[in-house]
């Protein structure tokens, strides 16, 4: 593999010394570390730390304690929806809670059917192996991981032409973890053989503050009840964007405040943001107002809208779209992207009369 992209964790023996040039990063599940150094990155290392999203956990606890009374690998986990939500910390999370190695690599790391069998056939038992971007996977790669998940085979190809053979390697037992934001792109045969599917939706504001209260906590910031509200209304619903503006927020207390951040504070930080009382951002109104201003609200095609506003297709969809849609300032049609009645008040204009009502 040469993509260094590609992060290969996992979980040294006792008293096993690290090469000082390892190009690994090392992370032991198992290990009595120091919570003040596991909250440093402001994930929930356990599924009673996770906020929201309780059907989920719940069933992946039962799912967990079951596979470790049983001493036997958890079956194929895959985690669909938006960025930022929580499927790489959930991950993580699954690892922790069944006490084994954790090994994580992305869809585009993964170029050629080499790549796949050198993690798999370096995996140890019940070793849960994360795939962010799993849709990513090219076609001819994603068929290496049908035997590898069903059958724990590894059929590899042994020299080339007439004389060339296929050798089967048997794989220890191992959790793949899948993770998408476009769960509409994976094949069948990949998505069927995940035992366990689920799906992350946005958090409510409840939860979201819930989140900034604790973020605050590990990184010593003030932070007054009403202040983590206000940062939790604007957070797009999600626990990552909620963290991102938290710190900025904090740099504005720092600055033109007390240090302490109360309601006031945190609607000045988040108004210099651009971020407003929706959580709709700069570019959220420039993709509106595009498409209201210029097209009278739509239909629009998604490759218009990106080269209008200079951002690619790709990231409009994924990142800004599903909030959009969610909080009905938009919809998706047949023809193209449609703006509604709603997205016109919010930006101060008057919707033309053919503007769909489905929101109004």
């Amino acid at each position: 593999m040469s993509d260094v992209s590609a992060k290969r964790i996992r979980t040294p023996g006792i008293g096993e010394p690290i090469p000082a040039d390892a190009d690994v990063r090392v992370h032991d599940a198992r290990a009595d570390v120091p919570d003040e150094v596991l909250d440093s990155s402001l994930r929930p290392r356990r599924l009673a730390d996770f906020v929201n999203q309780v059907q989920v956990t719940e069933q992946l606890g039962i799912f967990i304690e079951a596979a470790r009374r049983r001493g036997e690998a958890l079956d194929h986990v895959l985690l669909a929806g938006p960025p930022g939500l929580g499927k790489t910390s959930l991950a993580q999370i699954v690892a922790a809670e069944l006490d084994v190695p954790f090994v994580q690599t992305a869809g585009p790391a993964l170029e050629r059917k080499a790549d796949i069998a050198a993690f798999l056939t370096a995996l140890e038992p019940r070793t849960v192996f994360f795939v962010d971007e799993i849709h990513r996977l090219p076609r001819a790669v994603e068929e290496t991981f049908y035997p590898a998940m069903e059958d724990r085979q590894l059929p590899i190809t042994v020299g080339a032409g007439a004389g060339a053979r296929v050798v089967t390697l048997d794989l220890p037992p191992f959790t793949l973890v899948g993770a998408t934001t476009r769960s509409g792109l994976l094949t069948t045969p990949l998505r069927d053989r995940f035992g366990i599917q689920h799906r992350l939706d946005h958090y409510a504001p409840g939860d979201l503050a819930k989140i900034v209260a604790r973020s605050a906590r590990v990184l010593e910031i003030e932070i007054e009840p009403a202040g983590a509200r206000a940062i939790a209304e604007r957070a797009r619903g999600t626990p990552r964007v909620a963290n991102r503006l938290l710190k900025r927020v904090r740099d504005y207390a720092e600055i033109r405040g007390g240090g302490v951040i109360d309601a006031g504070i945190a609607a000045g930080a988040l108004d210099l943001l651009e971020v407003d009382h929706e959580g709709l951002d700069r570019l959220d109104r420039e993709i509106l107002g595009v498409i209201c201003r210029q097209f009278g609200g739509g239909p629009v095609g998604l490759s218009t809208l990106a080269v209008a506003v200079q951002e690619e297709s790709d990231t409009i969809e994924d990142v800004y779209e599903p909030y959009l849609l969610q909080r009905g300032f938009l919809q998706r049609t047949p023809r193209g992207r449609c703006t509604t009645p709603h997205a016109f008040r919010h930006l101060g204009l008057k919707p033309p009369e053919n503007t769909p009502q489905l929101f109004g």
